[in-house]
């Protein structure tokens, strides 16, 4: 405890004494180039000598539900796409779709329909409601339906209904023509479950999940807060996979992480930061890997509720804010970079001229919008975030910096599921948190700011301009990449000038595991393809 209380010490001191000093640094000073994963010869490693043990993966938050209609945080993702496919996946570097459960697709010249053809060697794990039944398409109907009716992200709106043509045959048909579709397909809310199961279980799925994966549930293996526990299953479609079991463990605390890689009670920690990434570096038997990733990071304000409706009261907020300060307070060990915009660099509708609207760090001007506003003694906001020490500390530097211009913030940290729930609600005055999908701004701009993702916590800021609505309406309607890259600025750029949320970094990928873990893709939309049947097969060195 008393080296916790020191580390965030420790950061808001730094703050003070960044604020104090500079008020604005350059930003290329902030900006470390993540660490490269080295490749290690293992060419004289027999395939044999490749299968068996179990992998433990530590993730920084608790799963509340693994459903794949319900689950809404990253970490439940991590778990569902081991367990259960998606028709296509993207390959590691997150570019260019792949095969896994259709082995071909083709769409119409409308764009309005897409028809898949199935593998015809895929079964389900057994389960209490049936015992391991061959897939057909009639399951993806089932499935992509059920995730387009009662996704709680909305994650297949797109989608108006699936005909099955025959048992490896099926076509889906969209409300309109959808260029995002197949993007979307790859995400785990997506994957392809047996109604059996479904319907068998009721709102108990989620911790009895059943799919088509190299691995499944093991007997008990879903434990409340703890973990999950999987063995591999043996009738995978993807062949032959090296590991026996893999488990995933939650590790909230940061430190503990690391000191469970240190001690060998995990084979790979995921979010770390702090001065543990220097210790796993220091340390032979480990390995540090950072990857330029595509999550970024920011606080959100209530576009209809209190104070922060004003948009001369978020213009102030963004003001009071030196992103280069807090980005060099929190990631002293290169575990992120400054970030200005709703969508990560790598996306290919990135503008980096839109950087100029952001406001500068000016804590005077601050204080200035804030009378214009009406609020010349300051106000008080409801802070949400989630539970780790890291969501905490961001929490109390924002404190800090609004202190200055009179504004008192109320930090309240809650479990990923009721956290879901409070920002779902729109009726937070803030939140705090992160977003990370694919390089298609659909998945960053149609989620956060669009009327249609009202209700969501991707939209809990209650975020509805109809100029931003009609522009994404638009990129997502036609089929030319550099044609949606321009609407998708145009729309970034409106939303820029709301002032909606304070982007302040994006997050590399900072995963640390032990020098045994083998063939291991540290991906950088945090996915975790432990084996998937086309490209990865992770194995134990002896």
């Amino acid at each position: 405890m008393k080296r916790r209380l020191f580390a965030v010490a420790l950061a808001l001191s730094m703050v003070v004494g960044l604020v104090a000093g500079c008020g604005g640094k350059e930003k290329e000073e902030t900006k470390k180039e993540p660490e490269k994963q080295e490749e290690v010869d293992t060419s004289n490693v027999s395939d044999e000598d490749k299968f068996g043990g179990t992998l433990t993966i530590a993730l920084a938050s608790i799963a509340s539900n693994i459903d794949p209609i319900m689950y809404t945080g990253v970490y439940e993702g991590q778990i569902i796409e081991n367990i259960a496919d998606t028709l296509i996946v993207y390959d590691n570097a997150v570019t260019d779709f792949e095969p896994s459960l259709a082995t071909e697709w083709t769409a119409n010249e409308a764009g309005d329909e897409y028809t898949f053809t199935l593998r015809d060697d895929v079964y389900f794990q057994p389960g209490k409601y049936q015992e391991g039944r061959k897939m057909t398409a009639e399951d993806v109907k089932y499935s992509l339906e059920r995730s387009h009716n009662e996704s709680a992200l909305a994650r297949l709106t797109m989608l108006d209904h699936c005909e099955v043509i025959d048992d490896t045959h099926v076509k889906c048909v969209l409300e309109s023509p959808n260029a995002s579709f197949l993007a979307a397909l790859t995400n785990s809310g997506n994957v392809i479950v047996p109604k059996e199961e479904v319907e068998g279980w009721g709102d108990e799925f989620g911790a009895h999940l059943v799919g088509t994966g190299p691995f499944m549930m093991a007997e008990n293996g879903w434990k409340t807060d703890q973990g999950v526990d999987l063995v591999k299953f043996d009738k995978f479609w993807g062949g032959d996979i090296y590991l026996d079991g893999l488990n995933f463990v939650y590790i909230t605390e940061v430190n503990q992480r690391v000191n469970a890689l240190k001690n060998g009670e995990v084979d790979i920690a995921y979010d770390l930061t702090g001065e543990g990434i220097e210790e796993i570096k220091a340390d032979s038997n480990l390995k540090m890997i950072q990857e330029a990733g595509m999550g970024v990071n920011y606080i959100y304000f209530n576009m209809a509720n209190g104070p922060t409706a004003d948009i001369k009261v978020r213009e102030a907020l963004q003001t009071a804010v030196d992103r280069e300060a807090m980005v060099s307070a929190l990631y002293q060990y290169g575990e992120g970079q400054v970030g200005y915009l709703a969508l990560p660099p790598n996306s290919w509708g990135y503008d980096e001229s839109l950087i100029d609207i952001v406001p500068k760090y000016d804590v005077e001007k601050a204080k200035k919008l804030l009378a214009e506003a009406g609020y010349a003694d300051g106000f008080e906001l409801e802070y949400y975030t989630g539970d780790s020490a890291t969501s905490k500390k961001i929490g109390e530097i924002f404190q800090q910096f609004c202190a200055q211009i009179g504004v008192t913030v109320n930090i309240h940290q809650a479990a990923w599921g009721t956290f879901s729930e409070i920002g779902a609600s729109g009726n937070a005055d803030v939140i705090s948190m992160s977003w990370t999908w694919y390089p298609d701004p659909y998945f960053y701009l149609n989620k956060m700011f669009h009327e249609e993702s009202l209700g969501t916590l991707g939209n809990g800021q209650q975020f509805n301009i109809p100029e931003v609505n009609e522009l994404l309406d638009e990129a997502v309607a036609v089929s030319d990449q550099n044609e949606r890259a321009e609407l998708y600025k145009q729309a970034l750029k409106l939303i820029t000038e709301q002032y909606a949320q304070i982007d302040y970094s994006v997050a590399n990928v900072n995963v640390g595991m032990s020098s045994k873990v083998m063939d291991f893709p540290v991906r950088p939309d945090k996915t975790i393809e432990v084996a998937d049947g086309v490209t990865n097969n992770t194995w134990l060195a002896k």
